[in-house]
């Protein structure tokens, strides 16, 4: 009897062990749970905040108008899109796949769905599957909304400032407008650059994308390789903003194993991609990303500083800018909206910005947007507001108290900043009107010209802040 139960006993630890050698590897292996992050903000923040910068970066940036690229890359988009789990799918949101002739290897995609990739990762990509796997990871990116998680995160600013960063940030800091020195003034997210934590989660879901889009997941974790192996200029571009949160190669092979994908059966290289391929190859670079700003005008790279030398004063006619339907203000006819868009917007005359250490400046002109502050009044806004314009541009200091006065026949306060610009050696004046709107944001009107020109300039910009008028509630 002892015999019997020793031997069944040994029976069943042979079976449980068998067992354990096959539930094993499952658990081990079983793909990673991946929650979105905390987000304050509504879906339709996402959506609004990205057709804005997508706007943006259609007009400053050159898109290629070719059927053929353009088709097969929005085929490879859309193939991507419907493979997006159903927890992260948004039905609000707004896909879009545009290539950018430019030939850093880099690719973007802003909140909401609208996508950018340049000519360059194209090229530089080995197969379909490596292109599929940059996308991939960017539209992770846009389904697990990370630009306004870690816009909750900072908690300073809300939609109406993080745009001109996010803008900003994605072509250059063409859209980040700043005052002489050539550091932004904008707010909020500071860049599209993502924490290594957003980086890790983009990484897992993208591989999780591909796989469910018939692609085979290690090709995302190849492509990084690839982008680190071309060298140059190029390569930097997209790992900055891309940062390696830590064996990223390993990780995402790792969770390519777990999500079980045949490599023989998943696509990786098709006869459209290599067609793409050379017809790009066969044309000629219009330039580099970072050679672009300002209404679509073309910047010389590096130090291209606007010297405020022979600005034409300020035309006598005006024509009228809606922002957002939130306020429109009239500007002179003659100067050029360089920055912004929305509810937010900078406007300059020809020789007042242009290119400084890679950031666009402008010297002379105006500034208008809404901005959130955390300020119970309006004197408490406008402190918090002055100093974000003081810590990124060190070179200013406070000139004076604040004034009393009106815009839009609402209260409003003034104060006047100047310092010498390191940009131009001359000393300039920044004047800031401010007021608040009944939604409790902070509408603002900042006028920046050198010492010298100011009084030329005090007409139009008396002009501007007569026109004001606020559509919020007022």
């Amino acid at each position: 009897m002892r015999s019997s139960n020793s031997r069944r006993s040994r029976m069943l630890l042979t079976w449980l062990a068998t067992v354990a050698i096959f539930i094993t590897p499952i658990a081990g292996l079983a793909q990673t749970r991946i929650s979105a992050p905390n987000n304050k903000y509504k879906v339709s923040d996402d959506v609004q905040l990205g057709q804005e910068a997508a706007a943006q970066v259609q007009q400053k940036m050159p898109i290629i108008r070719d059927s053929q690229i353009q088709s097969y890359v929005e085929s490879v988009g859309r193939r991507l899109v419907a493979a997006i789990p159903p927890e992260f799918q948004h039905p609000e949101f707004r896909y879009s796949f545009q290539v950018v002739d430019a030939k850093d290897i880099n690719a973007f995609a802003l909140p909401g769905g609208p996508t950018f990739v340049n000519r360059g990762m194209i090229e530089a990509a080995r197969n379909e599957g490596e292109l599929a796997g940059v996308m991939a990871h960017e539209l992770s990116h846009v389904a697990l909304r990370h630009a306004t998680a870690q816009a909750t995160e900072t908690q300073k600013y809300q939609i109406g400032s993080v745009l001109g960063q996010i803008a900003g940030a994605v072509i250059g800091g063409g859209l980040g407008s700043v005052i002489g020195q050539g550091s932004q003034i904008g707010f909020g997210l500071g860049s599209l650059k993502y924490s290594r934590g957003y980086e890790t989660q983009a990484d897992l879901l993208g591989s999780h994308i591909m796989a469910r889009a018939g692609y085979d997941p290690r090709d995302l974790a190849n492509v990084f390789r690839t982008i680190q192996s071309q060298g140059g200029s190029g390569a930097p571009e997209f790992m900055s903003s891309h940062p390696d949160p830590g064996n990223r190669y390993q990780r995402i092979q790792q969770e390519a194993a777990a999500l079980r994908v045949n490599p023989n059966a998943a696509t990786q290289d098709t006869r459209a991609f290599q067609q793409v391929q050379a017809r790009l190859r066969g044309t000629r670079y219009s330039s580099s990303q970072g050679d672009y700003a300002g209404n679509g005008q073309t910047y010389p790279s590096g130090n291209s500083y606007p010297r405020a030398e022979n600005v034409g004063y300020p035309s006598s006619r005006y024509r009228t800018y809606n922002g957002g339907n939130l306020f429109q203000v009239s500007i002179p006819d003659n100067w050029q909206q360089v920055g912004g868009g929305g509810n937010s917007v900078t406007y300059a005359p020809q020789g007042a910005y242009g290119n400084a250490q890679g950031q666009f400046v402008f010297t002379h002109g105006a500034m208008i947007g809404v901005a959130n502050t955390q300020g119970s009044n309006l004197r408490n806004a406008t402190d918090a507001f002055v100093n974000s314009l003081l810590q990124g541009n060190q070179h200013l200091r406070a000139a004076r108290g604040y004034q009393q006065g009106n815009i839009s026949g609402n209260q409003a306060l003034s104060t006047q900043l100047s310092g010498r610009s390191p940009v131009t050696g001359r000393n300039e004046i920044v004047n800031v009107y401010t007021t608040r709107m009944r939604d409790g944001n902070l509408f603002y009107v900042v006028t920046v010209a050198p010492q010298e020109d100011y009084r030329n300039y005090q007409g139009a910009f008396n002009n501007i802040l007569r026109s004001v008028q606020l559509n919020n509630g007022y």
